[in-house]
């Protein structure tokens, strides 16, 4: 790696969805911290994300504070990052998760249901990442890594549909698009796409019987958890990462093969 884009000794990562108890945020943000990140956790409940950062900073050696956010409102955005430049060494790293899911059927899809993942899936990738980089490019350095699904490959097939798959397959195509544009800064942007993983998104709770099922589809011989997803985060965000971009790494127990 180039000096101007070497890694700076204390550096932030800034991830969203970092409020549910269950979710990849969450497990995300410990493996960073423990890993020597300091750690921006976002989230739209800003109650629950705050006594989690607060948590999460008592045993750790870095600084982790949380935030509320609402990624479909700009200024939302922009007084958070603004917060986090402010309180927080400089944001190097984004790991964006923040989502929601949408199990109605195509035929009861109403216009406001679709424009409402749409909005937060979708429009709010495009509002993180471009305040997030716009830091990022100025400095020389950055890891960018989206949240997408494996219902975007396989056109659903899980627990969400029409909506969530077409929004999650718009984080693919955006990510892509945007490492082209921001390569030439020292930022790259990949994309994980999780398969079946137990959390609150696949409709609270995976009881033992939907896990079987789940499982008949995978070449693993389990569902996923939350540290699965968070462990593919971690590395893409390191350092030794940085001659991979555009990618989309498949973490799904091999529900889809490609």
């Amino acid at each position: 790696m180039s000096p101007e884009h070497a890694f700076p000794e204390d550096r932030t990562v800034v991830v969203t969805g970092a409020g549910s108890s269950r979710g990849i945020g969450r497990a995300t943000v410990r493996r960073l911290a423990a890993a020597g990140w300091h750690v921006a956790a976002l989230d739209i409940d800003e109650t629950a994300v705050a006594e989690f950062a607060r948590e999460v900073d008592k045993e750790s050696l870095t600084t982790v504070i949380g935030y509320g956010v609402d990624i479909v409102d700009p200024a939302s955005v922009d007084r958070a990052f603004t917060a986090i430049e402010r309180e927080l060494p400089p944001v190097v790293g984004l790991a964006h998760g923040a989502g929601v899911a949408s199990p109605v059927p195509f035929l009861d899809v109403t216009l406001d249901e679709w424009n409402r993942v749409l909005d937060i899936n979708s429009t709010g990738t495009f509002l993180v990442n471009q305040r997030a980089i716009r830091g990022m490019a100025a400095r020389g350095v950055g890891r960018v890594v989206n949240l997408s699904s494996s219902s975007a490959q396989q056109g659903g097939g899980t627990y969400s549909k029409v909506p969530y798959s077409a929004s999650k397959a718009s984080v693919i195509g955006f990510s892509r698009a945007v490492a082209r544009e921001v390569s030439k800064f020292g930022v790259t942007v990949n994309v994980v796409a999780p398969g079946p993983i137990d959390t609150d998104i696949m409709g609270g709770a995976l009881t033992e019987e939907r896990k079987a099922e789940m499982v008949d589809g995978l070449l693993v011989d389990r569902v996923g958890s939350p540290n699965d997803i968070a462990a593919t985060i971690e590395f893409l965000l390191s350092e030794d990462a940085g001659f991979i971009t555009a990618a989309v790494y498949n973490v799904n127990g091999g529900l889809v093969v490609n």
